[in-house]
């Protein structure tokens, strides 16, 4: 079930937490990945070799999804050279938290320019691969705050809220062309953007979630790979949420 076998897939922020996970579920199916990062060539090439120590086909692709034109031209250029490109996981993101009276702009700038801007440059450029072929998976990393919103996250949710909108607009775009594109919205989970928050705030968050834990980053690599098979070839616009209930 989910044989990913032939396909190349792309992973933005490939090199930790939930976009590794993905990078790994992806691979164990038989896709080859690409593997997205940034500034942190270590990690990225731990995930590498994670997947070809465990028999798969992994590849690393540095660019900032922040610079649009950049991370359009190396999309451009990894589809080229390996003759397709099925599925893109838009898993880079950023957190900053803070009461919006003490928002800073430049922040704000910040993560609209990696969240939502840069999950749109690096779809338009999968996008027009995509549709050579007729066929492709796009899906975006949004987040349970998108949906509900979170006091001391203003900014963030936002992000994640615009990628809902771009996903079902996408949808509706691109359909007819064999193009399915989702969300998947996860709830508390243990990576290491909730790694810094203090034993009092998880307590308190876990209260909100009726399964009483966390989620694991291989639970949302689970729907990443669910979403990026043949199996889901019917389903598109759509939010899968993986929260524990968090949020019904």
């Amino acid at each position: 079930m989910f044989d990913l076998s032939s396909k190349v897939a792309l992973v933005t922020g490939g090199s930790r937490g939930i976009g590794r996970a993905a990078v790994m579920a992806l691979a164990e199916r038989g896709a080859h990945v690409v593997v997205n990062y940034v500034n942190n060539e270590g990690a990225a090439r731990e995930t590498v070799t994670a997947v070809e120590n465990a028999g798969g086909k992994a590849e690393l692709l540095q660019f900032d999804v922040a610079n649009g034109e950049a991370a359009e031209k190396a999309i451009a250029e990894v589809a080229k050279r390996l003759g397709r490109l099925d599925i893109l996981v838009n898993s880079a993101g950023i957190a900053i938290d803070g009461l919006l009276l003490r928002l800073k702009e430049e922040d704000f700038d910040k993560i609209l320019a990696i969240n939502v801007k840069g999950a749109v440059a690096c779809s338009r450029a999968a996008i027009r691969t995509m549709m050579r072929a007729k066929t492709g998976r796009i899906i975006f990393l949004s987040s349970v705050v998108g949906e509900m919103g979170n006091a001391g996250q203003t900014a963030y949710s936002a992000s994640k809220a615009a990628l809902l909108g771009v996903t079902k607009s996408l949808a509706r775009e691109y359909a007819s062309r064999g193009i399915t594109v989702n969300a998947i919205t996860p709830g508390f989970i243990d990576t290491d953007m909730t790694s810094n928050l203090t034993d009092e705030q998880k307590t308190a968050m876990l209260t909100a979630v009726p399964l009483g834990r966390t989620g694991t980053a291989r639970e949302i690599a689970a729907a990443v790979a669910y979403l990026a098979s043949d199996e889901a070839g019917y389903v598109t616009g759509q939010a899968l949420r993986v929260n524990g209930g968090m949020y019904m």
